[in-house]
């Protein structure tokens, strides 16, 4: 089953968005829990929510996926940046029980000079305060591009983290092509390859969603640059060779493209023609 979505704006609630990935050709979608620059989250309505599970359910909707602001770093230099993403966390996990069993997706964080031992050590500290035996959301650590003092530029740093946490199984990974593209990682001419690796290192059961980005740069650019579906130096064989991985198999694959919902709808068509042939 191929579940496959995008970006989508939380403004409106769950229903809404249900609505606009149905509309677009989409069976999941990702949301910001909250102003991605940072902020209070919007109150949740119960009735909203309770309309969703029962749109999603009839309309055979796959996992969806909360993204945490890009404020967010849990490993931040300053002790109210690290604050901040501790409360947070803390919050937007406890909201997400209202729509159970589900993920939330964050990046790592950036070290800032402190250097990646002290960057893995502080955002696993932040996991182990967040994290309880409760809840249902899966937590995902998004592999990341290395740009600048990035926790998550491969494999092994996610590795480290997860390492240092309790509640193990409340974990996973989101794997952002783009990223490890810049990262290094040849998922172009070597895509079982990169799965193998990620099997060896962290363990293909962690890898819970896709971010499905083409790149700006080439391989090993740490740059971060997103690019639309094929026009960029992955290419589009290439990523439909990879989200055709049998590893891959139900998980919920989100763009990011640089679009706007006309755009998505495109390359959402594109993709399911693609992934019949």
């Amino acid at each position: 089953m191929l579940y496959i979505g995008c970006h989508l704006s939380a403004s409106k609630g769950f229903l809404a968005m249900g609505k606009q990935a149905d509309a677009i050709g989409a069976n999941t979608f990702q949301f910001f829990t909250r102003n991605p620059r940072g902020g209070a989250a919007k109150a949740i309505d119960e009735t909203d929510v309770k309309a969703y599970l029962e749109f999603a359910k009839e309309h055979d909707f796959g996992k969806i996926v909360a993204h945490a602001p890009y404020t967010l770093n849990a490993c931040g230099k300053e002790a109210r940046v690290r604050e901040f993403a501790l409360e947070t966390f803390k919050d937007d996990l406890m909201r997400m029980e209202y729509v159970p069993h589900n993920y939330y997706n964050f990046h790592p964080g950036s070290h800032v000079g402190q250097g990646a031992e002290t960057g893995i050590e502080l955002i696993a500290d932040v996991l182990n305060q967040v994290l309880f035996p409760e809840m249902t959301t899966t937590v995902l650590l998004e592999t990341m591009s290395g740009k600048g003092s990035e926790i998550g530029r491969s494999f092994e740093e996610l590795r480290a983290i997860i390492d240092r946490v309790e509640l193990k199984d409340k974990l996973g990974v989101c794997l952002d092509t783009c990223h490890i593209s810049d990262g290094g990682y040849d998922i172009i001419n070597q895509p079982e390859a990169v799965l193998e690796e990620f099997d060896r290192v962290i363990g293909i059961d962690r890898l819970k969603a896709i971010h499905l980005n083409d790149s700006m740069n080439p391989m090993g650019a740490h740059k971060d640059r997103h690019a639309k579906i094929g026009e960029g130096h992955i290419g589009f064989d290439a990523l439909m060779k990879f989200i055709k991985m049998p590893q891959l198999e139900g998980l919920p694959i989100n763009l990011e493209t640089p679009n706007k919902i006309d755009g998505y709808q495109k390359e959402i068509e594109m993709i399911k023609n693609a992934h019949k042939q």
